[in-house]
């Protein structure tokens, strides 16, 4: 099995950095003289800070050659990149290299695979599944961070898409950041560093790993290489998927995935009109809704079946009908949740539409103004072509524009339905 990093692709700098960091923090470990990671449980009263200041003294001590410093571990990092370059996967890399019984993130130790599965006990995930994450979900998880380390190492919080929380949520978290509790760390993913997307207090107390777009031919190696699939075929999904991992194996997998995309790229041949503009809008939607839909419905039942039996549905003893009793907001808060889910779902869904659409008319700028560069959409290249010579450089941008005015929308709250009818109309007047 490959060590933990081996799904992060085209990232050597930030695996080195997490490297390193992993590194100083089995040395902060064993400087602290703490026991083997063997169900032991340490000292409640050390903290990273003792830690890292006995990891230094270590390595001055040492004979080794010097280490800079800033490669060292700290208690709270921030992944940023676009998406698709590899957010999540690099915190769940990480967290399992600090989980790790040796300190480099083999892969193949308890540590590393409970980790990687998502079942280790001082590994936390959380994961939006709506529009955001909560006050009262981030004050639960900073409490159960505060514990100390079952398994003798680190107590980890992953939390994916950081951007989405809420102004509480997020004094809640600043709580625990600044002041850590022992040996707990804490990894974000966020798209940038900006103030919308992590507030100001939060970013200067932690550490950032910037990551970037992978290539089209490092994602296509992967394809080739980890899942079997035909050189051609992921050389094809690799550029459609504009460097996006998880993208390009659904497009290169799924027969439904691939027809979806061609329905978005087919927008262009239809804007000859108003009313054409509405339809286009109104199937694009449409689209997003049922894929959403599709996507969700299989964990709602479940979800909803889960509650009802906890609830004591279906019972027939005595105090069955008062277990029953009261259960009703308990599946109206569920009602709730899986909306928000559902929306989130949609709103996804949507923005994979429109930024393959941003692809078309991206190509057809770059064919208008002859840039040697390679096209996303090498099987609509040639009516991409055409159409950057109809509309000439400045009518392309104008489109181009138009798509990503759009996504900018949709993430600012606007109905999609509103904004994808405003855009398909500016597509078509250009």
């Amino acid at each position: 099995m490959p060590d933990v990093f081996a799904e992060l692709v085209g990232q050597d700098d930030a695996v080195g950095t997490l490297r390193r960091a992993a590194a100083s923090a089995a040395a902060v470990l064993r400087a602290a003289h703490l026991p083997a990671p063997a169900g032991t449980v340490d000292d409640p009263d050390d903290d990273l800070a003792a830690l890292a200041e006995a990891d230094e003294d270590a390595a001055a001590g040492s004979t080794a050659p010097a280490v800079d410093p800033g490669a060292g571990m700290t208690h709270a990092w921030i992944f940023t990149g676009p998406p698709g370059s590899g957010r999540s996967v690099a915190a769940r890399a990480f967290a399992a290299a600090l989980q790790c019984v040796h300190g480099t993130g083999c892969g193949t130790c308890p540590g590393c695979h409970t980790t990687l599965t998502g079942t280790h006990a001082d590994v936390r995930l959380v994961a939006p599944e709506g529009l955001s994450i909560g006050v009262g979900e981030m004050r639960a998880l900073v409490l159960r961070a505060a514990s100390t380390p079952s398994g003798g190492r680190w107590q980890v919080v992953i939390i994916e898409d950081a951007d989405r929380l809420t102004e509480a949520a997020g004094n809640a978290l600043l709580k625990a950041v600044e002041e850590p509790p022992p040996r707990t760390v804490f990894l974000l993913c966020a798209p940038s560093t900006h103030p919308e997307d992590v507030s100001v207090t939060i970013r200067s107390r932690c550490r950032v790993v910037p990551l970037r777009q992978p290539s089209a031919a490092a994602v296509a190696d992967v394809l080739v290489r980890r899942d079997g699939i035909a050189p051609d075929v992921a050389q094809w999904a690799a550029a459609a998927a504009q460097g996006h991992v998880g993208r390009a194996r659904r497009l290169a997998r799924d027969p439904e995935a691939r027809q979806r995309r061609d329905a978005v790229l087919a927008v262009p041949r239809r804007l000859t009109g108003v009313g054409t503009a509405l339809d286009a809008a109104s199937a694009l939607i449409e689209a997003a809704e049922a894929e959403a839909a599709a996507s969700v419905a299989e964990s709602d039942v479940a979800e909803r079946a889960a509650l009802q039996t906890a609830l004591g549905a279906g019972g027939t003893g005595r105090g069955a009908a008062g277990a029953t009793r009261g259960s009703a907001g308990q599946l109206k808060d569920l009602e709730k949740r899986q909306k928000s889910r559902a929306t989130r779902a949609q709103r996804d869904a949507l923005d994979r539409a429109l930024v393959d659409l941003a692809g078309f008319y991206r190509d057809a700028l770059t064919s208008a103004l002859r840039a040697p560069v390679a096209p996303v959409h090498t099987d609509t290249a040639t009516l991409a072509e055409a159409g950057g010579q109809k509309w000439a450089p400045e009518g392309a941008l104008r489109r181009l524009e138009a798509v990503l005015e759009c996504r900018a929308a949709i993430e600012a709250n606007v109905k999609p339905r509103i904004a994808v009818e405003a855009m398909m109309l500016s597509l078509w007047r250009g």
